[in-house]
């Protein structure tokens, strides 16, 4: 990655934008000020934005009937070639609905509907440098960016902040490049001084938030969050010093997914704010479970056609859609003669493939990134996979989300497409809405996921209100074999297939593992990987999260529990009607189903072991109806 070039120039503005980070946010409540608010609703979050004429700083508020979610925060952006962050003044407001209806091939519900109320302010400096402020309010969230309407040069950073009162619950994970730190809580003054993930969830008065970003690209940088302790101010740091504008500019949304825990978790505003989809052909775009053989015991010495046939033959057997192929199987490409036409028949992935097809399981297959970097790289793997018939590549080891890296992801998500390849991305950023606006990405790694032997109970129930709010997450679960290695219980394990959502469901255990657990195995039969609906049935981060998501006319259940055993109450809020409910519960010796009727709006108890959780089925019942499986 190329080092950014400094000058002395930049180093000076450098230095303006961390002393303009350092100040306090604008004064609501200053008599000489100017105001404008936005809201798509009476009881939907409201956003403030207020322009102090004494100096001309911008700052934005967000409450919620009335109560508190962000305090007056900094608004502005430095560029090499004008302050935007002061000195402004108002020149015109314009204001327009959004409202449109587009359909997902993978996430929480497929069907999605976006109302927006949006405003545009625009701003001058005494030299005429214009910024356009646009903010945008839903019902479940409020965001902005910053619009250039001309070439302003670099930018060299921002003075955006997220000012929380400092007593707000905070759940954080500490900025890694790969975005897989683990989520830990403090309040928002006694987190540690240091960098976090853009991913941080608050809970005020007026409810849960978590703070996002969408429609991130090439265009710009990827952003953090930096915190002094004692404070509860948190800044936005770009991943580079300095971005690359030849031209006017759109920065990413900066989101603040807003509502009650119920209406964050199920939130879609990420998506909603990002450019519709690139692909008008889906129809090779199908979600899936996934046998994945690398914590099965597909490591190198695994990577033989032999032994993933037989993986292949248990994915067949289980009517599992996909088997994935992780590192290894091309350790002597740099062998291959690649100006031989034949060269690829060096490879036994295309014997897999044909292997596969012929018992209905597609092939994905692990890849660095560092094979794909240039476009004469791409040029040689991506066309060859395609035509080997492989249906998808893990992309792995990216870590960063500068401006080249985001580049480089602007390139091959275009040709995967173009090559019809889905995509799972590892070592990668997270989703900022890539998943509406290139429809064949199917999950993003991002997260402390079943590989790491350093989680906890309480991380794994923090992650449905925080990474897998924002986009399908590979968390990998179901590896039933790492006992020891794993926090949870073998039915918490069962629970996190559908508590995690991913368009690539990829199962991690082994078929010996699955085998000793047959009603957790048969359970994974069941469970889809894309959902028309989904519903926060109880939680509270770090605690417990029990989630169900609908596929035709069943709700899948999973709960996930940290702490003590317990004997816990989940009301079944999944409609009305009589229920046919299935759980599957840790017994004394082993995993138990436990089947009962219940009316929708009814609670059921579910005896949970420390650490514990549960997988289920609820499906309508009538007379004659014993079992929810299919």
């Amino acid at each position: 990655m190329a080092v950014p070039i400094r000058t002395a120039v930049a180093g000076l503005c450098a230095g303006l934008v961390a002393a303009l980070l350092t100040t306090g946010p604008a004064r609501a409540e200053h008599r000489d000020e100017r105001a404008w608010t936005v809201s798509a609703a009476a009881q939907a979050p409201r956003a403030r934005i207020s322009l102090d004429d004494d100096t001309g700083r911008l700052s934005l508020s967000v409450t919620r009937d009335g109560r508190t979610v962000i305090e007056p925060s900094p608004v502005g952006i430095v560029t090499e070639r004008a302050d935007l962050s002061r000195d402004l003044r108002f020149l015109h407001r314009k204001s327009r609905t959004v409202d449109e209806r587009y359909r997902t091939t993978s996430g929480k519900r497929l069907d999605r509907w976006v109302r927006m109320n949006e405003t545009r302010l625009a701003f001058a400096t005494p030299a005429g440098a214009r910024l356009d402020l646009v903010v945008r309010a839903s019902a479940d969230g409020v965001a902005y960016r910053y619009v250039l309407p001309a070439a302003h040069g670099d930018v060299l950073g921002e003075t955006s902040a997220f000012t929380l009162p400092p007593d707000a619950d905070a759940w954080l994970g500490t900025y890694r490049p790969d975005n897989e730190g683990q989520f830990v809580r403090y309040t928002a003054a006694t987190a540690p001084t240091g960098d976090y993930s853009n991913q941080a969830l608050f809970a005020t008065d007026g409810g849960y938030t978590l703070l996002a970003e969408s429609d991130l690209t090439g265009a710009y940088s990827g952003a953090r969050l930096v915190h002094d302790q004692g404070t509860g101010t948190y800044r936005v740091k770009l991943a580079d010093d300095r971005v690359a504008t030849d031209g006017p500019l759109a920065t990413p949304w900066r989101a603040m997914v807003t509502g009650d825990l119920a209406t964050v978790t199920r939130s879609t505003f990420t998506d909603d704010l990002a450019p519709a989809a690139q692909i008008t052909d889906t129809s090779w775009i199908r979600p899936g479970t996934v046998l994945w053989t690398w914590l099965a015991g597909g490591r190198p010495a695994g990577q033989s056609l032999a032994a993933q046939q037989a993986y292949v033959d248990y994915a067949a057997e289980r009517n599992w859609p996909y088997e994935a192929v992780d590192a290894g199987w091309y350790f002597k490409a740099d062998e291959w003669d690649t100006t031989d036409p034949d060269w690829q028949t060096t490879s036994w992935i295309p014997e897999l493939v044909e292997y596969g097809r012929a018992k209905g399981v597609g092939i994905i297959v692990w890849i660095h990134q560092r094979d794909l970097d240039t476009p004469e790289e791409r040029a040689r793997w991506l066309p060859t996979l395609e035509r080997w018939g492989v249906k998808g590549v893990k992309i792995d080891f990216m870590d960063s989300e500068a401006q080249p890296m985001l580049r480089w992801y602007d390139a091959v998500l275009r040709e995967t497409a173009a090559h019809h390849l889905l995509v799972n991305f590892h070592g990668s950023t997270v989703p900022k809405g890539i998943q509406r606006t290139w429809p064949h990405v199917m999950t993003l790694e991002g997260v402390a996921g079943e590989e790491k032997r350093t989680n906890t109970a309480a991380h794994l129930t923090t992650l449905p209100f925080t990474r897998n709010v924002i986009g399908s997450m590979d968390f990998t679960p179901g590896a039933f074999q790492r006992v020891g290695l794993r926090p949870n219980s073998d039915a918490a394990e069962a629970g996190l297939a559908v508590a995690y959502e991913s368009g690539l469901q990829m199962f991690a255990g082994t078929p010996e593992s699955y085998d000793a657990r047959p009603l957790a195995r048969d359970f994974f039969d069941q469970v889809p990987a894309a959902w028309d609906d989904t519903r926060l049935l109880a939680g509270r981060p770090g605690e417990e999260a029990v989630l169900a998501r609908r596929s035709g006319d069943r709700w899948f259940l999973g709960g996930v529990y940290a702490g003590a055993t317990r004997r816990a109450e989940v009301p079944l809020t999944v409609g009305a009607g009589r229920w046919l409910v299935e759980t599957i519960q840790d017994g004394a010796d082993g995993l138990v189903r436990v089947s009962r009727v219940l009316r929708g709006g009814d609670t059921f108890a579910v005896d949970v072991v420390a650490n514990g959780g549960f997988a289920g089925i609820a499906c309508p019942w009538r007379p004659g109806v014993t079992s929810c499986h299919r």
